[in-house]
């Protein structure tokens, strides 16, 4: 199985990378190598690879420059996706698009189905829901649109470890305590992606995240936890709640993002880790210079 990975240096690309299978063929493409907003640079290179699968985890996630950087924002999230699928379909290869929760308003009660509606808040979750639906409409059949939420890992840039750099320098960090969703190992995607790509049958729009559900404070307040009981954070770290109102951003966030997995579980025979399990694991592998 020759596997094409979009995004290596990307946190979701690098745990795909490392959890491949051992009779797995990886084809690691960074945004270096390949400009997946190039059309004709696609068309050559999935031609000249022939991948079975293609797992397009590069995006642009800078959610609040993505306001003002929407050019950039609709080449990588929404036009790249769309060049991967026309590729896909002329070489026959399955495409894994990684998309995300803000595609939703968050004024939901319930977790959301993958069958819900959509309705972006942001020109992020626009940008990548105009990813979702070109890939669906080029590729159908053959293609999985694999929508996850709030990724993290031991080396990357993201909350876990802004907030591990924030209560080691200011020892008290504010956050916000009105948004809820839940936190993702990017290991635990990368399970997930894989036994898609072990199950052809598979298609359409899919959920995947860890279990549970938290606020971006319980959040925090569980990074303070279980890096004070790994001795690579200080016991002392205090996390204070505050609104949405107190923190404002250039792009709104949806208020509460859950989502849905059980039709993804069944499909895959998978049941995910809570996410504090998780947490728990990724704190365990970051080095404490």
């Amino acid at each position: 199985m020759r596997v094409m990975i979009t995004g290596a240096r990307g946190q979701v690309g690098r745990a795909v990378i490392q959890a491949a299978p051992a009779d797995s063929e990886v084809i690691a493409v960074t945004h270096g190598e390949l400009d997946i907003g190039d059309a004709q640079s696609v068309d050559g290179f999935v031609a000249s690879t022939r991948p079975d699968a293609i797992v397009n985890a590069a995006a642009y996630t800078a959610v609040d420059r993505a306001e003002t950087d929407t050019e950039l924002a609709q080449l990588v999230n929404a036009t790249g996706p769309t060049n991967l699928a026309r590729a896909a379909e002329v070489s026959g290869a399955r495409l894994i698009h990684l998309s995300t929760d803000f595609v939703f308003d968050g004024m939901a009660s319930a977790p959301y189905r993958p069958q819900d509606p959509t309705n972006p808040l942001s020109v992020y979750g626009a940008t990548k829901l105009a990813g979702e639906l070109a890939v669906r409409k080029i590729l159908d059949a053959r293609s999985v649109v694999l929508r996850t939420a709030w990724v993290y890992d031991a080396t990357g840039r993201n909350f876990l470890n802004t907030m591990l750099r924030l209560m080691r320098d200011r020892g008290t960090v504010r956050v916000v305590a009105d948004q809820f969703g839940t936190p993702t190992a990017a290991h635990s995607i990368a399970e997930a992606i894989w036994a898609i790509i072990a199950r052809p049958e598979m298609a359409g729009i899919h959920h995947w995240t860890d279990s549970g559900v938290a606020s971006w404070y319980d959040f925090a307040v569980a990074i303070a936890e279980e890096a004070a009981s790994a001795g690579k954070g200080s016991a002392a770290a205090s996390v204070i709640p505050i609104g949405t109102a107190d923190y404002p951003t250039p792009a709104k966030r949806p208020r509460f993002s859950v989502l849905d997995k059980a039709a993804t579980c069944a499909a895959l025979g998978m049941t995910p880790r809570h996410w504090r399990q998780n947490l728990r694991q990724v704190i365990g592998e970051i080095s404490i210079a």
